[in-house]
């Protein structure tokens, strides 16, 4: 059986339409960034809230140190909490689709990361190893911080 060619082109259609939604997916809306990183484009209100969550993580970061220097677990585990997959859940998937794969990827483990520190606290984990695993969460900070900026679209 021969297929009409209208069908033909509805399926060639449909392939480019899902390959570009894949491209999109992966690269985001991004551009070239103003000092060699990669600008990722936002309205202003989606910027401000993906910067508004970098600084809930740098404060659940700074609970998290003065809670294992107090020696206070229960800190530890709070202010990892606030950081954790929980908050990600409050994201727009409209805002999500204009980040970067790879962007995507680093902020969920980071607050995957938080929810294994907060975990970690409250079942007793020494101090030390909480310390470590902070560092390696600090580590994916910097990467990201050095290849993203966030810009507001014009």
């Amino acid at each position: 059986m021969k297929p009409s060619k209208l069908g033909l082109i509805s399926l060639l259609l449909w392939i480019a339409t899902v390959a570009a939604l894949a491209w999109f997916f992966i690269r985001g809306n991004t551009t070239a960034g103003t000092d060699h990183r990669t600008a990722i484009v936002l309205q202003a209100s989606e910027r401000d809230f993906v910067l508004s969550e970098m600084r809930g993580m740098l404060v659940a970061t700074q609970g998290i140190l003065e809670g294992v220097t107090r020696g206070d677990m229960q800190a530890v585990t709070k202010a990892a909490s606030a950081a954790g997959m929980g908050v990600a859940a409050d994201a727009n998937p409209a805002l999500i689709a204009k980040l970067p794969l790879d962007f995507k990827a680093l902020g969920m483990s980071v607050h995957r990361d938080m929810d294994d520190m907060a975990k970690a606290a409250a079942t007793g984990t020494p101090a030390p190893e909480i310390l470590k695993m902070e560092a390696n969460t600090l580590t994916k900070c910097i990467a990201c911080h050095s290849t993203w900026q966030l810009q507001a679209a014009r």
